[in-house]
């Protein structure tokens, strides 16, 4: 599944240059992750890259869309294009 920005974030800009699929934006209020965008990175690494840095834990698991590993590889290699 995507991942979610809660109302905790501080907008402090460290997670949006290190999204490698640029599904984070910034919101009317906080930064957003766009859930079609968003692959956990996988394909690119092997942890979520704006949890790793995210300075006040504020990027959960997004339930509201939940996907298997199979299906994020295949948003990542839709997005990125690569078989």
């Amino acid at each position: 599944m995507s991942l979610i920005i809660t109302d905790d974030c501080i907008n402090c800009d460290v997670c949006e240059p290190e999204c490698p699929n640029e599904a984070i934006s910034q919101g009317e209020e906080i930064y957003v992750i766009d859930p079609s965008l968003c692959t956990q990175c996988v394909g690119h690494y092997d942890e979520p890259q704006c949890q790793q840095v995210c300075p006040v834990d504020c990027i959960p698991l997004d339930e509201a869309h939940p996907e298997t590993e199979d299906e994020l590889m295949a948003k990542y290699r839709r997005i990125t294009g690569k078989a």
